[in-house]
């Protein structure tokens, strides 16, 4: 199994922010951001927005968010014809829309229903079906109640969890709140690792840097970034070389502007606008001499009527 990966995230985690990733590491594993399973099963066919991808983006996993074992072995049925190398079970967000749905990280004290919605769907396909949970919520947030979670899901045949090393209050924070203001747990995770390991175990959090992953592959098997691979995402062009020992010199900069730019054609030939993919190459300067000037002119002009690949070429004339 793969030991990086980058978090699935709303409305950052698109396809066009993954085939930007892969111009930069082509190993790393990717997700999808979180589909409720209502929303796959009403997709019209596998090309429809929400499950289309280009091959290229493999490894990539879909991840959904559910409760119904049934919906969920349909859903990984679908995966698995559409290509996905696996297929991951959202335990881990916590805002109130997911809530009143009965999904996400209010699951954690549901685990039979979790271990249900993973049996259906290994039963279902052959990828591997995945669990991202967090190490608790509320007052559940020993580390024997993780254990439990964990016990009762694998015995349904779960052999993989990313386990994001925060709890979450479920009442009185946003989720923006729960990314950063309960502390991290780090040992919990790599006490987990220790007393599991027979698991593949994935910890998430707060890791800003590949050289922060490499410290924690020290404890467990995969290490998943987040938030820094959207605000730093050419720190992932040294991945397949420090990580997975690939050789090559991984592509500058101002390489991946450029080799963007057919992908970017032909989605503006789609009728697809600039902004909705040349938004994701905001911080691809971020540190660097001219990272200001970049973000800045990319932010005035791609917005606008007609905006091409022209915007991408001036910008990168900001940071010459």
């Amino acid at each position: 199994m793969n030991p990086l990966s980058i978090a699935p995230m709303m409305r950052r985690t698109d396809r066009h922010f993954r085939y930007l990733m892969r111009l930069m590491t082509r190993h790393t594993l990717l997700y999808t951001e979180m589909r409720h399973t209502r929303e796959v099963l009403a997709a019209p066919s596998l090309q429809d927005r929400s499950l289309a991808y280009s091959a290229v983006e493999n490894p990539l996993a879909l991840q959904v968010g559910g409760d119904d074992p049934a919906q969920m072995a349909e859903c990984a049925r679908i995966a698995q014809r559409a290509g996905y190398a696996e297929i991951n079970l959202n335990i881990g967000c916590p805002s109130e829309r997911v809530q009143s749905g009965n999904f996400g990280c209010c699951l954690m004290g549901q685990p039979q229903v979790v271990a249900d919605c993973v049996r259906a769907m290994r039963e279902a396909v052959d990828i591997p079906v995945t669990v991202k949970h967090r190490i608790g919520f509320d007052e559940q947030d020993r580390y024997e109640d993780m254990v439990a979670f964990v016990e009762t899901v694998r015995e349904a045949g779960c052999e993989r969890f990313t386990v994001h090393a925060r709890k979450a209050w479920l009442k009185g924070l946003s989720p923006k709140e729960n990314r950063n203001i309960p502390p991290l747990r780090y040992e919990d995770v790599y006490r987990l690792k220790a007393d599991f390991p027979e698991l593949f175990i994935e910890i998430n959090g707060g890791i800003r840097t590949l050289d922060e992953a490499q410290e924690h592959l020290k404890y467990v098997d995969a290490v998943m970034i987040g938030r820094a691979a959207y605000d730093t995402p050419y720190i992932f062009a040294r991945a397949d070389a420090l990580i997975y020992g690939a050789p090559g010199e991984p592509l500058s900069r101002a390489q991946v502007v450029e080799q963007m730019l057919p992908y970017i054609e032909t989605h503006l030939s789609a009728g697809e606008n600039l902004s909705h993919i040349a938004g994701h190459l905001l911080s691809l300067f971020a540190h660097q001499h001219g990272a200001r000037q970049w973000r800045r002119y990319l932010s005035e002009h791609m917005h606008r009527p007609g905006a091409g690949p022209e915007v991408l070429h001036a910008a990168l004339r900001t940071v010459a």
